[in-house]
């Protein structure tokens, strides 16, 4: 019963607090509570009143005013901390795994105010010092598997000026993340591996897929007989600017991630050489290419694959 009323409660703040792009933070956006040390200075309030009604003294009455206009007060300071501000967030559409994927969280404001924050997210708490029209703060994550990628929810709060209260403000992002499976190293492989003579370092260039009507003299039947594809030797005089076809169905790999993460290597690698490249899919296809464009297309596909 209590974990169903949290999950609740959980989706609920998740839908309320969601954010598409950029948002300024409104009224209804900011919660406000007392904060930590500020129930002892209630306790505080409280007994003053109680002693002064007591002892009909004027003198403590008014102190226990004062005290509660002070804590008024930094109700409204506190909340004004988060007030107004613009925040936006910007991601990368496209990611890859053991990669760094950078949230950039941008903070605007139409006049220049000095705003004491403090940003948590994934168990890290960020100091921030905003004194500027536009500042920003990057944060990174290391994702870990292939596929759609949720970005954690950002909590930001004010205990500005005096802790006794808390202002604050959840963000959950509802862009979309693609995590692209990892590039395999079978070139750092290969390298570690003796050469002969007619295959010498100085002549090799780059392993490849075997293409029908490639001369069985270059296939690297050491990689063959490692588990690791039906691969082509290709040397300096035969490695000019060449077109690549990347297919699903030709990788040999045991299991459909590390087929995947094959073919993300052999991307990188065409990229490298600059030579243009196609990706087949069993349900998608990327068209020859190659740059930046190509290469973000192509992590995509693999990402959703």
């Amino acid at each position: 019963m209590h974990k169903g009323v949290k999950q609740q409660l959980q989706q609920w703040i998740a839908k309320r607090f969601q954010v598409e792009g950029s948002k300024v933070l409104l009224q209804k956006d900011v919660l406000v509570f007392i904060y930590k040390q500020g129930f002892l200075y209630l306790v505080l309030i409280f007994i003053t009143f109680i002693a002064g009604i007591n002892y009909a003294n004027n003198l403590i009455l008014g102190f226990c005013f004062l005290i509660s206009a002070i804590l008024c007060i930094s109700f409204y300071l506190t909340f004004k901390q988060l007030h107004g501000l613009e925040i936006e967030l910007v991601a990368a559409e496209v990611g890859q795994v053991s990669q760094p994927l950078i949230l950039k969280v941008l903070f605007k404001q139409s006049v220049q105010t000095v705003r004491y924050l403090r940003l948590d997210w994934q168990g890290q708490e960020h100091f921030l010092y905003l004194d500027q029209t536009q500042q920003s703060l990057e944060l990174a994550v290391l994702p870990e598997q292939r596929g759609r990628y949720e970005l954690d929810a950002l909590k930001i709060y004010a205990t500005y000026p005096l802790g006794l209260v808390r202002a604050w403000t959840y963000l959950y992002p509802k862009q979309k993340v693609w995590i692209a499976p990892k590039a395999y190293d079978w070139q750092k492989e290969h390298k570690s591996q003796p050469t002969s003579a007619q295959d010498s370092l100085d002549e090799f260039k780059e392993l490849r897929t075997f293409q029908h009507g490639d001369s069985y003299q270059n296939v690297a039947w050491k990689q063959v007989a490692r588990g690791q594809g039906f691969l082509i030797k290709m040397f300096e005089a035969q490695a000019n600017h060449q077109h690549v076809e990347i297919d699903y169905q030709q990788i040999p790999a045991l299991g459909h991630e590390e087929k995947l993460s094959f073919m993300m290597g052999l991307i990188e690698q065409c990229e490298q050489l600059g030579d243009d490249y196609a990706v087949i899919l069993p349900h998608a296809r990327l068209e020859s290419g190659q740059g930046q464009i190509q290469l973000m297309k192509a992590r995509l596909l693999l990402a959703q694959a």
